[in-house]
């Protein structure tokens, strides 16, 4: 259990933030993330391979700075950061610098190379990547109560849900701008302003390179209307209950996130679907020849099983539809060709 009182009435933002991340909250487990849910970075090695590809174009872009950072924004146990540093090539390796940005201590056996931070370096020239972070940046919940006003939605521990005060200021201004919700009782709204600042922080500590955010998201055009605000505990899809027992998350308003990032890096993002940022990037998924098969069974076997994993990294309805938002600070927008 946190610190949070059962009996106690708070906005999602407060009650999520006590149940993930404060004194024996889920994101401090031994288990870490894999042990709840599977991401890109745990469904395939091809993914830190994809990613190692594009810190080298940053490399490139950058014209192979003496010190290349690679910072792993979330890092559970750092399997991303550890995964990119093996699949580098050895002379990009040697003047990489690896953070992992997690809040839980340093795992057993992590690669010597990798500094262990809790909050991203600042001031540095190469990659940040934030893979599924800025879902589980706390925030509020607006629900339109039966007069038409949207109104914070308050969480005790255990759960149970009551509206609150109606919402305002900064708050009601984001809402109007990038989650405008009709009069219309019982429609939902996460208030995604927290995540915005949160982005725009990680990308103002480059000071030149790329930003690049990946995680499931909705744009202004399709904005679910009874929200995403969700739990997961032991790879199962559960009610949120922000006690601890559980990863509580929401989807994120990527165009919004790019705008803040973009007061900031003073750039132009792009936003795409995994698929095709992956395809840019070499993650392609297709079948390898049958011929092969009689020729070299041994590789034909293994060309298969990589084809299986890029395919479930690239896949529609599944980790094909995350969205990524590329922040480039300073150098040419053209990385993904």
């Amino acid at each position: 259990m946190t610190e949070v009182t059962s009996g106690r009435w708070q906005g999602w933002r407060a009650a999520a933030e006590a149940a993930l991340y404060g004194p024996g909250g889920f994101y401090r487990r031994p288990e870490g993330p894999a042990g709840h849910f599977r991401t890109s970075v745990h469904a395939s090695p091809l993914f830190a391979e994809a990613v190692a590809r594009l810190l080298c174009r940053v490399d490139e872009a950058l014209d192979r700075p003496g010190a290349l950072a690679f910072v792993d924004m979330a890092a559970g146990r750092g399997e991303l950061v550890g995964g990119v540093l093996t699949a580098l090539p050895a002379e990009v390796a040697a003047r990489t610098r690896a953070y992992a940005v997690e809040i839980a201590d340093r795992p057993a056996g992590l690669d010597d190379r990798i500094e262990w931070l809790t909050e991203p370096p600042q001031q540095v020239t190469g990659l940040l990547f934030a893979n599924e972070w800025l879902d589980n940046v706390p925030l509020d919940v607006a629900e339109v109560d039966s007069a038409g006003v949207p109104r914070r939605v308050l969480v005790r521990q255990d759960g149970t849900e009551r509206l609150g005060e109606p919402v305002g200021g900064a708050e009601a201004e984001w809402l109007a701008r990038w989650w405008p919700l009709p009069a219309e009782e019982g429609l939902r709204a996460e208030i995604g302003l927290p995540r915005d600042e949160a982005w725009a922080a990680a990308v103002s500590s480059l000071d030149r390179g790329l930003a690049v955010a990946v995680d499931y998201a909705h744009t202004l055009d399709a904005r679910p209307p009874f929200g995403t605000l969700t739990g997961f505990r032991a790879g199962r899809e559960t009610a949120p209950v922000p006690d601890g027992s559980c990863d509580i998350t929401a989807h994120v308003a990527l165009d919004a996130c790019a705008a803040h990032g973009t007061a900031r890096a003073f750039s132009s993002p792009r936003l795409l679907p995994q698929r095709d940022a992956l395809r840019a990037l070499g993650i392609a998924g297709a079948r390898p020849p049958l011929s092969l098969a009689s020729t070299q069974p041994a590789a034909y076997v293994r060309a298969l099983a990589s084809a299986g994993e890029a395919a479930e990294l690239t896949a529609p309805g599944g980790l094909g539809d995350f969205g990524w938002l590329l922040q480039p600070v300073g150098i040419p927008d053209a990385l993904l060709g």
